[in-house]
């Protein structure tokens, strides 16, 4: 019985995340709910690995549960094969809790050790691991629930999320501390506390980067073109008119179409479309780039792209960190027969390549991204530093009604914070935003409406800490401190068996 309770609270501390991510954004839940799960497990150190992994599980199904809608409500597959493939992603990612909360337990048995070292460390280790094997997802690292309401975000333009996500787990580990040590530790971890974020605090007075150029007007298009129809021939020209009209009534320098806003091939649009809009756009002084698929220059493959449609050339951004299973399908011998059951087009995208040059835009340098890629910050900062101004250009509606939105924006809005530098938002269904480089949304489009959203921008220059150091030093700094915590820990079953020995 006793087991259970313990798992059940676990699972209640882990569900209970979901509120302090966008759009809830109660941000001191992380920290509470990561120094629940350090308690549990200090408390019943032999389910160390089940009360993580447990946590995990449930924090993780509670975050991501729009799979379900993406899975069953849009690419139709049964609900018999959905749920259950729901529950796999949260599966493997609750390794990762699980090992932390494994091995804090057997590092060393004093807690300012346990809580201020390893558990930190190993948590963070947990969360970078997780962004890249397998491709990587790190959607819901815990660092990102503290942009922007959280004085720890003042430490994003530091180090990125993953300095923050270390931050996040090292004040649950000094609660712990405060619930459990002796008077020495716990005013240490209390005065510990307050230092560290009233840092944050101060870190956001600070500007990283400065504003260079003219401010100028940007428009950013929403269609809201329900997915299920997206595809549909039935419903093409209705698309096409609906972006025609969105560009030929816009008066901006600059103006973005979503992901895939024009679902054609590039050479198979409708013959005088492109020349059409592009030269509305043009008698109007007017940058146009759009969102839509394009062929590899060898005819072999096709793209994820962005297209520079006022540029002679037609240059493009070609998406780069495909999506598993949305855009491309990874071990197609043994999982390929599940697609027959689904509606789910264009799952076979090819890479863009790395290292691609910001687009130019109205006589400004772009660094574009498209969906999924503005959750990996490291991917981004090369880009950022050849540019005024990002963009990214999504396509949410697999996600339906769901919370997926503003987790997607504030994905953004930590990029913007990372490089101090706006982040334009062109979406089909929402969320379309300017994000201003400090993190903060300047304006929003209502989701599920059609609608042009304007406002005024101005490209940044130089550089954040994080643009010159990546992830590199937090990696390293938390890999420095687990293996100091693992000497300590040593050290001192080595001292505990001499003092043994010596007593026989």
């Amino acid at each position: 019985m006793r087991t259970l309770l313990v798992l059940i609270a676990a699972a209640l501390a882990g569900a209970l995340t979901l509120y302090g991510f966008a759009p809830y954004r109660i941000y001191g839940l992380l920290p509470l709910s990561l120094a629940a799960l350090a308690q549990l497990v200090q408390r019943n150190p032999g389910l160390a690995f089940r009360t993580g992994y447990v946590w995990g599980v449930a924090a993780y199904t509670s975050n991501f549960n729009w799979i379900y809608n993406s899975l069953h409500d849009i690419a139709g597959l049964p609900a018999l094969l959905a749920a259950p493939l729901v529950l796999l992603l949260p599966a493997y990612l609750a390794i990762w809790p699980g090992l932390a909360c494994w091995l804090t337990i057997r590092i060393d048995r004093r807690l300012w050790v346990r809580y201020l070292l390893a558990f930190p460390a190993l948590w963070e280790l947990g969360e970078w691991l997780r962004s890249w094997v397998m491709t990587g997802f790190p959607w819901g690292a815990v660092g990102y629930s503290q942009v922007t309401e959280s004085p720890l975000a003042g430490f994003i333009p530091v180090g990125g999320v993953h300095l923050v996500s270390w931050l996040v787990a090292l004040s649950a580990g000094a609660l712990v501390l405060l619930a459990n040590g002796q008077r020495l530790p716990r005013a240490l971890a209390g005065v510990g506390l307050v230092l560290l974020w009233s840092a944050g605090f101060w870190l956001q007075s600070i500007n990283w980067t400065q504003p260079v150029g003219k401010p100028y007007r940007v428009a950013l298009a929403q269609g809201d073109i329900p997915q299920a129809i997206k595809w549909d021939p039935a419903t093409f020209e209705e698309t096409l008119t609906i972006y025609y009209k969105q560009v030929a009534s816009t008066r901006a320098d600059l103006m973005i179409l979503p992901e895939t806003a024009l679902p054609v091939f590039l050479d198979d649009l409708p013959s005088g479309y492109l020349t059409m809009m592009a030269g509305d756009a043009q008698r109007n002084n007017m940058a146009l780039a759009t969102g839509i698929p394009r062929r590899t220059d060898d005819g072999r493959g096709y793209l994820n792209a962005v297209v520079a449609l006022t540029d002679p050339k037609q240059s493009y951004y070609a998406k780069d960190h495909l999506v598993p299973f949305g855009e491309f399908i990874p071990l197609p011998g043994l999982i390929s027969w599940i697609y027959q059951y689904m509606n789910m087009p264009l799952s076979g995208f090819s890479r863009g390549g790395a290292k691609q040059a910001p687009l130019q835009l109205a006589g400004h340098k772009v660094a574009f991204n498209i969906c999924y890629e503005d959750s990996f910050g490291e991917e981004l900062i090369g880009p950022a530093a050849q540019a005024g101004i990002l963009a990214n250009v999504s396509n949410l509606a697999w996600f339906g009604k769901s919370v997926a939105m503003s987790q997607h924006l504030q994905l953004s809005q930590t990029r913007a914070l990372e490089t101090g530098r706006f982040m334009l938002r062109a979406t089909n269904t929402g969320m379309t935003a300017i994000i201003r480089p400090d993190g903060e949304i300047a304006s929003v489009a209502a989701p599920f409406t059609q609608q042009v959203l304007e406002g005024m921008v101005q490209d940044y220059q130089g550089q954040t800490p994080y643009m010159r150091l990546g992830n590199q030093p937090v990696i390293i700094g938390c890999i420095s401190l687990l293996l100091l915590a693992m000497a300590l820990g040593e050290h001192q079953r080595r001292r505990l068996r001499a003092a043994t020995a010596a007593a026989v």
